[in-house]
């Protein structure tokens, strides 16, 4: 069974209150005399009160396209995955040529070669470490990324196999879009990256004799809904696509997908200690605990990451998880536990695990 040996999260170097932000934000998106009243609501209500940027604020005024941008994101993703990347290998105590898989995740920059590539002989992995860089999974790809080392471990049980998240989400800002996807995405979104380091049954770690067992995973993919959440693609960059109605799907199919998949296991909701959720918004959040029937505190950990780092898309999960592990309340031992997340497609991601 796969064993999580560490769980690292770290964050980008500028930290602003979300007032900071909403005024960068205004300045950037409204005419001089332009009303804020719907803009200061949005942010307000997103319950974030403080949030990490890869720049100062000053600086996002200058990234006049994509290119620019990106740019941006790869020079950045680099110096924070590799933070990342060592210190999950120093907790877990492992060196980097012990990793045999990479996987690397992120849906605010692309870059070829991928970000991944370029870590190897920074951080010295080995030359013929299996890398795997993944795009457009968004904010499910921390839950996903760890289903997909589950895979492979399977397979490879004296491996060690790694995930890395990288989401630098204020470089997708969009300036001059006053749409209430962006003016809401501008109220939610941080930077920050989280790695996690997984070991294979056969493959015996200090960390690793601590850290939960994944179980299993599920995937489910909802019809007809790839238009509630992604990117446009444009010339100025990635101009984000948010429906309304995401809560509405979560409530309508969440609680079936969960009920079947313990079912599957043995289990019931009344048997899961802790449910590690992505914190996607205020909203989601409330979404998936009327949906799974959730006791008002259980998603506490979430909605605190969110308050204090925002929704750090796909990276956002494993902090939660992280969180979760270090806190006064971690789960009793031999316990099962949740991890989920959702993200473009519309999808969910839905992994068990075993303190």
């Amino acid at each position: 069974m796969t064993r999580i040996a560490a769980v690292y999260g770290v964050l980008s170097p500028h930290r602003h209150s979300q007032q900071e932000i909403t005024d960068m934000v205004a300045g950037q998106c409204l005419a001089a005399d332009g009303d804020r009243r719907a803009l200061e609501r949005l942010h307000r209500g997103a319950q974030v009160r403080t949030r990490h940027t890869a720049l100062p604020l000053d600086r996002y005024g200058e990234l006049r396209d994509f290119g620019a941008a990106n740019d941006a994101f790869l020079s950045h993703a680099v110096d924070l995955g590799a933070e990342a990347l060592s210190g999950a290998l120093a907790e877990a105590g492992l060196s980097a040529r012990d990793v045999d898989l990479l996987l690397f995740t992120s849906v605010t920059g692309i870059a070829a070669p991928s970000v991944d590539a370029r870590l190897v002989g920074r951080l010295g992995l080995r030359p013929d470490v299996r890398r795997l860089p993944l795009f457009g999974l968004g904010c499910v790809a921390g839950a996903a990324g760890l289903a997909r080392l589950h895979d492979y471990l399977q397979g490879w049980p004296d491996h060690v196999a790694v995930l890395l998240s990288v989401e630098l989400c204020s470089l997708t800002f969009q300036r001059g879009d006053t749409s209430p996807a962006n003016l809401i995405a501008t109220a939610l979104f941080g930077d920050g990256a989280a790695a996690v380091v997984a070991c294979g049954t056969r493959r015996h770690t200090a960390g690793a004799a601590s850290g939960p067992a994944v179980v299993a995973s599920r995937s489910r993919l909802y019809p007809d809904t790839e238009r509630l959440l992604g990117w446009d693609v444009t010339g100025s960059g990635f101009r984000v696509v948010l429906d309304p109605a995401v809560p509405d799907v979560v409530r309508k199919n969440l609680g079936s997908d969960v009920d079947g998949f313990l079912a599957d296991h043995g289990l019931t909701r009344k048997d899961v200690t802790a449910w590690v959720c992505h914190p996607g918004g205020p909203k989601i959040l409330d979404a998936v605990a009327e949906a799974l029937d959730l006791p008002e505190d259980v998603l506490d950990i979430s909605r605190r990451s969110l308050a204090d780092v925002g929704n750090l898309s796909s990276a956002s999960v494993l902090h939660v998880l992280r969180d979760t592990l270090t806190g006064s309340s971690r789960p009793c031992a031999g316990t099962p536990g949740l991890l989920l997340a959702m993200g473009p497609g519309f999808c969910t991601e839905l992994v068990l695990l075993r303190w």
